[in-house]
């Protein structure tokens, strides 16, 4: 864990450097200084308010046992399992299924799920998914996750500035041009990289703990092949809005029609879930997760218990106007 820790204090140094680099190349010293203040700003409002802002970014709602009991008893008893307080239980109203975990400490943290994967997952595909946040959050990796976030949404600024600066610059900056074209086309590059490295080394730790922490591989395994599937098919019109958040999802939300896409910030998705079933095979769990666009899952998976009941809550479903496929299978609220 140490190690982990050093990784990720170093790659956010990465970030910060880039910013205050790019600072430099837009406004000489002066976008130096302002750079490195604009850096600790940011870190400063990430550290206290990262429970909130993504969570507002994306329209999520918070709800308790009686706006969405069987969802907020699953989150309960997941959370522990996993030894942590009860964190926020959130929804967005989104019809493609994906997840993601926010907040500065595991006392000040929010799981947040979509009416989608609600809609199209089974309770055991759910209690995986609120697993693998809950792992996140035992792994504090949701405050980095969020500062690394905000931190790429400041270099995409300063380039947007710098673009702006070369084109209506006056001639004394122009004699710049191949520096400024230089810093516009890789920092934001060197900001991405630095971003799949977070997320990519920590999201394997995650399905790791989140796997034992719901007491079957293949669920989680399942809910990632349903996930990736569907998120190919529905778009996430928040995540769309601010790529730059992408990275939080437990599997990529982008659809990939842009340059946002055009490196993920998640691994593989096949290479996790081999990893998943090579843990349920030493286990003793036998099960086949195929990788279609059938949304199929898993098939024979056994073992284990998922917590929570399977009643439909009456509330938090999707809005009526939304249209999304389905799966052939029961979903966690029907």
């Amino acid at each position: 864990m140490p190690l982990n820790y050093l990784k990720t204090a170093l790659l956010l140094a990465a970030m910060t450097a880039i910013l205050v680099a790019l600072g430099g190349t837009v406004g000489g010293e002066a976008g130096l200084v302002l750079a490195l203040a604009i850096s600790l700003v940011m870190n400063i409002v990430s550290l206290w308010g990262s429970d909130s802002i993504v969570l507002r970014m994306h329209g999520a709602q918070e709800v308790d046992a009686q706006s969405a009991p069987d969802y907020y008893a699953m989150v309960a008893e997941l959370a522990q399992r996993a030894g942590l307080p009860m964190p926020r239980a959130c929804i967005m109203h989104n019809p493609q299924p994906n997840a993601f975990a926010t907040g500065r400490s595991p006392s000040k943290s929010a799981v947040c799920v979509s009416t989608g994967l609600l809609e199209m997952l089974t309770k055991e595909e759910v209690a995986g998914v609120i697993a693998h946040e809950l792992a996140h959050i035992k792994n504090r990796d949701t405050l980095t996750m969020t500062v690394a976030a905000t931190m790429a949404g400041a270099i995409s600024t300063f380039t947007n500035m710098l673009q702006f600066r070369m084109i209506l610059g006056s001639g004394r900056n122009r004699g710049n041009w191949i520096t400024n074209l230089l810093a516009m086309l890789f920092a934001p590059l060197a900001a991405m990289l630095v971003q799949m490295a977070i997320s990519r080394s920590r999201e394997y730790a995650a399905d790791r703990l989140g796997a034992e922490i719901c007491g079957n591989p293949l669920w989680l395994a399942s809910a990632l092949a349903k996930i990736h599937n569907f998120a190919r098919q529905i778009e996430n019109p928040s995540a769309e809005a601010v790529p730059a958040s992408a990275h939080m999802f437990i599997v990529n939300p982008l659809s990939g029609r842009g340059i946002d896409n055009f490196f993920s910030t998640h691994p593989a998705i096949e290479n996790r879930i081999a990893e998943l079933e090579q843990i349920a095979a030493e286990q003793g769990m036998a099960g086949e997760v195929t990788l279609d666009d059938g949304g199929e899952g898993v098939r024979g998976a056994g073992g284990g218990r998922a917590p929570g009941s399977f009643l439909p809550p009456g509330v938090g479903r999707r809005p009526a106007s939304t249209s999304v496929p389905t799966t052939g299978r029961r979903g966690f609220w029907r």
